[in-house]
């Protein structure tokens, strides 16, 4: 059970008391609307009721800690870590050194939309599955806004949809579950992790080590190694070391195995570490569809279109990860491409779906509006 007590006038010493059952939540209104705070009664406890404007701290900026978010956190924790401006509405920003690619990165909105859902689901719960939509292209010196709606809030299972806005237009959706952990359950894993150098005893290259290889190679033309080293480069908050050659001007086929993990320190909870998982399954993973139609001169663009996540099991984002990836179809301008995602023990963490449009790239045009990509 838990009480709630507090002083509602203190001249005439009235005490109001709500009693709960055990995991029911409580909070302040809002709106007309109760239960706000979604904090659970565990055991008997007494809380203080405080006015309206004590109300912020119910709507703390973080799930996690990252209410300390400083250098000594990683950049992918700090991009995580949105800022609360009504109830249900989160405000995120593209920070310095985040990836690039003349837009909002597709991984960043599926990490801060599933970081905003879960801030709003109780802490019992996490997320076991997402589905998200891109329709616009958003722009990386804007911030984003992103307004969760509670569709379901049950016993086990909790729903939540997310619009990611930037200057009053819908960029990104994302449908997310989430379920409260089971105590006994039946369990199986007929999938194996493929046999792939270990990354801690093999030295696998990571894309830094990769990027001066190129540049130093005899084989490869002037003219292309002046061209790689006139672009600015800004390692990403993902390691990648892959466990197959990456040539994105070459035919090959269309799979990879990349050992991953977050850079720098995360906060031991595991809903930021299923929201750092999410936002690194985009990065290369849409671009496999194109591997067996790239040749030297060919410039080339995917773009995601849609992304499906199941979390199994357990995950730490900042040990290795393996992802196993492959693209079983490609027509109409769209790849299809499916994932699986391994720890270190071959544990089956993650299953993932992304259709990707596909296509011969495109001059850009600066100052150009976004357009749908559908």
């Amino acid at each position: 059970m838990a009480e709630i007590s507090g002083p509602a006038d203190a001249e005439e010493g009235n005490y109001p008391t709500v009693s709960l059952k055990k995991f029911d939540t409580f909070g302040h209104e809002n709106y007309g609307c109760i239960n706000r705070a979604n904090v659970i009664a565990l055991s008997k406890l007494t809380c203080l009721v405080l006015s309206d404007h004590y109300s912020n701290f119910l709507q703390p900026k973080s799930i996690w800690n990252a209410d300390e978010a400083s250098e000594g956190f990683s950049l992918v924790e700090r991009t995580l870590c949105l800022e609360p401006l009504e109830v249900d509405i989160f405000r995120g920003f593209t920070l310095p050194g985040s990836p690039s690619f003349r837009q909002v990165f597709g991984g960043q909105f599926i990490g801060q939309a599933l970081a905003a859902a879960s801030k709003t689901v109780d802490c019992l719960k996490l997320v076991h599955s997402l589905h998200a939509l891109f329709i616009l292209a958003g722009h990386n010196n804007v911030p984003i806004i992103y307004h969760v709606h509670r569709i379901h809030d049950g016993k086990n299972f909790a729903t939540r949809q997310v619009d990611a806005q930037q200057n009053g237009r819908v960029l990104f959706i994302l449908l997310a579950s989430f379920q409260q952990k089971v105590v006994e359950e039946f369990e199986h894993q007929e999938v194996c992790m493929p046999h792939v150098p270990d990354p801690e005893t093999v030295s696998l290259p990571n894309l830094e080590e990769l990027r001066e290889r190129r540049l130093s190679d005899s084989n490869l033309s002037m003219e292309y190694r002046n061209k790689i080293n006139s672009k600015k480069f800004i390692p990403w908050p993902i390691e990648i070391r892959s466990c197959d050659a990456i040539n994105f001007s070459e035919q090959s086929q269309p799979r990879l195995n990349y050992w991953f993990k977050a850079r720098g320190k995360l906060t031991a909870d595991p809903a930021l570490h299923r929201c750092v998982v999410a936002y690194a399954s985009d990065l290369i993973f849409g671009g496999i569809s194109l591997n067996p139609h790239r040749r030297r001169g060919l410039k080339t663009a995917s773009l995601s279109l849609d992304h499906s996540i199941w979390f199994h099991r357990p995950v730490r984002a900042d040990d290795w990860l393996l992802f196993v990836m492959e693209s079983s179809s490609a027509s109409g301008g769209r790849g299809l491409c499916n994932g699986q995602m391994f720890n270190k023990s071959g544990q089956l963490i993650m299953s993932l779906t992304q259709e990707g449009l596909i296509r011969k790239a495109k001059v850009a045009v600066q100052n150009e509006v976004p357009k749908s990509k559908l």
